[in-house]
């Protein structure tokens, strides 16, 4: 039997009515869908001639060449075809972003948890961390942990990863503050559950609601930061596409009247971010009924 539409979940359907946020939602899952895209089918486009190689110059490329139909986004001063470079430096960006943002979940979840659980000096101790780290500008901090960790994917992903971790603590130690004392949780404290118990089948999922939306706007902030670690060139290393440094190297070419060299890295970096703040708030609202409530009062 067919399903209908009304058989659907909720999370499925597509309201009658959307609201102005669920709009903007749909415009950043297919930005970031776009960019997916992109990311996964870049070394097809390039084995089948589409794409140059980006991490070289052809000797044959002209040099700081205007976009054409052989070169769409036109090539650079040392001759680099500007759209392989940038159909590429989506590769790096997610693959630095994906990990920057999984290390700061994966260490700041478990630590909120527990210090929310448990309390007492160890709460007290990791909250005044937490504070400590959270008080720092992120770039600040990315560029200092840069400078010693050195270039690199992972590298990068780490020096990012530092200033995001109270966030992930900081929202989840208060939902589980505010969870713990729920009967569903004595209940199982009385009957003897042990705290990896509690933690892992009672709180995880009770206190993880609003981690994707604080995974995707971090994811990007996350891309802005590579940028400037990128322009500072403290990214990745010199071989590897990255916007950041694309745009560095050609910081001089506008007055020059050659605008393709940075138009279209930095376009690319911007539709990248917007796309994934427009989803994270629009899952913000699906996961905060409030804001839920406030756009159908205000329809």
């Amino acid at each position: 039997m067919a399903i209908t539409k009304r058989q659907l979940p909720s999370f499925f359907r597509f309201p009658k009515n959307p609201s102005l946020s669920q709009r903007l939602m749909v415009i950043g899952i297919a930005i970031t869908l776009f960019f997916l895209f992109l990311a996964f089918f870049a070394p097809i486009f390039q084995a089948w001639g589409w794409l140059q190689n980006p991490e070289q110059c052809p000797v044959d490329n002209p040099v700081q060449a205007a976009p054409s139909a052989k070169y769409w986004f036109g090539t650079s001063r040392l001759g680099c075809d500007i759209f392989s470079r940038t159909v590429f430096g989506v590769q790096a960006a997610l693959q630095v972003v994906i990990l920057a943002t999984a290390l700061s979940m994966v260490i700041g979840v478990p630590l909120g948890m527990v210090s929310g659980y448990l309390g007492g000096n160890l709460d007290k101790v990791l909250l005044f961390l937490m504070d400590s780290i959270y008080t720092l500008p992120g770039l600040l901090l990315s560029v200092t942990l840069a400078f010693v960790v050195g270039r690199g994917i992972l590298n990068a992903a780490i020096a990012i990863s530092i200033a995001y971790i109270p966030q992930y603590y900081r929202v989840v130690r208060n939902h589980t503050v505010s969870v713990k004392t729920e009967v569903f949780i004595e209940a199982a404290q009385a009957m003897g559950a042990s705290t990896w118990t509690v933690l892992s089948r009672y709180l995880f999922f009770n206190v993880i609601q609003s981690v994707p939306v604080l995974f995707t706007l971090n994811a990007a902030d996350a891309i802005l930061v590579l940028g400037g670690l990128g322009f500072l060139g403290l990214g990745l290393p010199e071989q590897v596409p990255e916007w950041g440094r694309d745009l560095k190297e050609a910081l001089g070419d506008p007055s020059l009247g050659i605008w393709w060299t940075t138009l279209f890295p930095g376009l690319a970096l911007t539709l990248m971010v917007v796309g994934l703040s427009l989803l994270g708030e629009g899952l913000n609202e699906f996961v905060n009924p409030r804001l839920r409530r406030q756009n159908t009062i205000r329809k």
